[in-house]
């Protein structure tokens, strides 16, 4: 007898997508979660307390549990050793679970029910056609009636206008830029953000209403700092952000059919021999993260949704069959972070406003798409945060010791310290900074192994390694000299460049390949019943766009093949 017909390991991105979908087909479908469950009634103190076990009820949703943990302190939330958004246990006393990284750089990832979608930013854009199309082994057109499911589901809508944005397109304009009238991106332009947030509140504006009352009503408030965790809407599931928390996880629970466990670290898969289908997946033995316990659960199929770092380590330290290019073809959109400093009256002039209001909107509304070299979007974030990445990450050094070269369209490049960084934030309301997204090719030395010597509770570690190719670094400048293009046309009178370490990685994808790892219907070619449901079964780097939408529309996709493959 089994524990349930699938147990789903992770519930982000993808994991929660599935556990909802496969709910919905009837399955008894078990999630583990290594991570905290925020907003649940059965665990009123998440960080303190171990409280229950399992969750499988939607009505214990408890929306002010939830609100009193996604505030907008910075540190709080966002410290990667003890914040409330990191990768370790619900004990916020206790170190972080480890990764030894082979180079400069952090990795931006969380724990917890909702996944690394707790702080995304909610862009949900599709993939380039022309970076699967004759290149995945499955067509781009294959994947649209999924990517409109889950653009439904969100709901995913284009991004609604603020000073930043509207300071963005007056440049991409200038720039010489044309506007891009589709989701499916073909030629270069520049566009809103289709993002997972719900339209802006119908009262914003009306001063009858207070900002508590906004904040308890549904829909957006445009307060912007979407990376701190948004808080507005009347219950879990109206949460303006539409991180898989508020989304899937509350889909999943109304089917009836889902249990969620967190705090329950997936250490090893569990098969058995099969005299038809050979090796399969019958279960997962977990470690309790608060009791030490080891326990294990069974199930008739096993989805690995843990993320493109711990799927490859859960194979590894199961002992899996041995694949070349388990853990092999890590890509990472090679990021780098430029901002343009701009006057008032200059501002004034275009927007009519004596500032850019970085505060204001969403984290990201804006974006141009150069299929074939990547992506680069408005994004202003909340004072510490940008200061982070605009002036203090980098991989040149001290912006001091880096003076611009000739022909360099920026003039400041690298960390910035003393008065010239007081000048600076000084000027944070009149700042508007942007993120690029490089189009990354897939390498069979970027990759996470195992550690042969260190371990933690759960068992040998990840290691990562991660170096961009001539082509990738090639991309990430032109986007760069655009960018700065883009501000220059804009009015900026002075431009900065972080050159973000190349380490830096949080569109991780790729480690599991789709035809390498797992086959198209992203079951593992060599354990059946086994199949993947996270950005690592990404053939690609995707062409640069955020890999999010892509990764849950290949989830919906998976349930449907699972389902008819064992549980017709």
């Amino acid at each position: 007898m089994y524990d349930a017909d699938v147990i789903v390991i992770g519930s982000g991105g993808g994991g929660a997508v599935i556990a909802k979908e496969l709910g919905e087909k009837g399955l008894k479908v078990l999630v583990l979660e290594a991570g905290p469950w925020y907003g649940n009634s059965k665990w009123p103190s998440p960080n303190t307390d171990r409280g229950a076990e399992w969750s499988s009820s939607y009505a214990d949703l408890d929306v002010n549990l939830y609100k009193k943990i996604y505030n907008a302190h910075e540190n709080n939330m966002n410290d990667v050793v003890s914040g409330t958004f990191r990768f370790g246990p619900a004990d916020r006393r206790r170190a972080p679970w480890h990764r030894v990284m082979r180079q400069k750089g952090d990795i931006w990832q969380l724990a917890g029910v909702g996944g690394t979608t707790q702080h995304y930013w909610a862009q949900s854009p599709r993939a380039f056609p022309a970076s699967v199309d004759n290149v995945w082994p499955i067509s781009y057109r294959e994947l649209i009636p999924y990517y409109e499911k889950v653009e439904a589901t969100l709901p995913v809508q284009f991004s609604p206008t603020t000073p930043k944005e509207e300071l963005f397109y007056y440049g991409a304009k200038k720039a010489g830029w044309s506007l891009i009238p589709t989701l499916d991106v073909v030629t270069p332009g520049y566009r809103p953000n289709p993002n997972a947030i719900l339209p802006p509140n119908k009262h914003l504006m009306d001063p009858n209403y207070s900002m508590e009352q906004l904040f308890n009503m549904e829909g957006c408030t445009l307060k912007g700092h979407c990376v701190n965790g948004c808080s507005a809407g009347p219950s879990v599931d109206r949460i303006a952000k539409r991180g898989t928390l508020v989304s899937y996880v509350p889909l999943a629970l109304k089917t009836g059919n889902v249990a969620i466990r967190p705090n329950s670290f997936a250490v090893k898969i569990l098969t058995r021999r099969d005299p038809k289908d050979g090796l399969c997946a019958n279960g997962v033995q977990f470690r309790d993260t608060w009791t030490g316990e080891i326990g294990e659960l069974t199930a008739r199929a096993v989805v690995m949704a843990a993320g493109c770092l711990e799927s490859p380590r859960l194979w590894l330290n199961s002992a899996l069959p041995y694949n070349a290019w388990v853990g092999r073809g890590l890509t990472n959109h090679y990021f780098d972070w430029v901002g343009g400093v701009f006057d008032e009256k200059d501002l004034m002039s275009i927007l009519g406003l004596p500032e850019v209001y970085p505060y204001m909107g969403h984290t990201s509304g804006a974006r141009v798409d150069i299929p074939g070299t990547g992506v680069f979007q408005v994004s202003c974030l909340s004072p510490g945060l940008m200061a982070f990445l605009s002036y203090g990450f980098s991989e040149a050094g001290y912006d001091a010791f880096t003076p611009p070269e000739p022909g360099e369209p920026w003039d400041i490049r690298g960390r910035v310290v003393g008065p010239e960084l007081k000048e600076l934030m000084l000027n944070y309301n009149r700042t508007m900074t942007v993120l690029l997204l490089t189009d990354d090719d897939t390498l069979y030395n970027n990759r996470v192994e195992v550690d042969p010597l260190l371990k933690d509770e759960h068992g040998p570690i990840p290691v990562i390694y991660y170096t961009p190719n001539k082509k990738t670094l090639k991309r990430r400048d032109q986007l760069v000299r655009y960018t700065c293009e883009t501000l220059q046309a804009a009015g900026a009178r002075k431009i900065f460049r972080s050159d973000t370490p190349a380490g830096f990685l949080l569109h991780i994808e790729s480690t599991m390949r789709m035809g390498f790892v797992v086959d198209t219907n992203c079951e593992a070619y060599q354990v059946k019943r086994l199949f993947i449901a996270d950005n690592s079964v990404h053939y690609n780097g995707i062409g640069g766009p955020n890999p999010t939408l892509t990764t849950q529309a290949l989830a919906t996709r998976t349930a449907d093949k699972l389902a008819d493959a064992y549980f017709t």
